[in-house]
């Protein structure tokens, strides 16, 4: 098997995971039905955090298909800031990676300070 057969079931199982996982969710919350009013706080909580799960179960389905995507025009692995190739080691533990480690870094500190920036516009931090 080639890299990116290797890659591609890589990305299939992991998306098939998380289609899984999203139906399961979604199967569970719809079996509750009605329930007692002292019971409704409770599930208020639950149903927030399902949410929650749900979101990032979303972004991570959202990446998947994107590294997917990469594959099939022949990008995967390639990394989107320098163009450099991403690490084995990295696309083995997340597949869906389009930024190598150092462009990834360099993409959560500019995140990381344009949120400051948001918070304190004058820039007094």
């Amino acid at each position: 098997m080639n890299r990116a057969t290797d890659y591609g079931a890589l990305l299939q199982q992991n998306r098939a995971d998380v289609l899984r996982a999203l139906g399961i969710k979604f199967d569970t919350m719809a079996a509750l039905g009605r329930v007692a009013e002292d019971d409704q706080a409770q599930l208020s909580h639950d149903e927030f955090i399902s949410l929650r799960m749900n979101s990032l179960e979303y972004e991570k389905l959202r990446l998947l298909n994107e590294a997917l995507l990469r594959l099939e025009r022949g990008e995967y692995g390639i990394c989107a800031g320098c163009d450099g190739p991403i690490a084995e080691k990295r696309l083995r533990a997340l597949p869906w990676a389009k930024y190598c480690v150092r462009c990834q870094e360099r993409a959560v500190d500019s995140e990381r300070e344009d949120s400051l920036r948001m918070l304190d516009p004058v820039g007094s931090y």
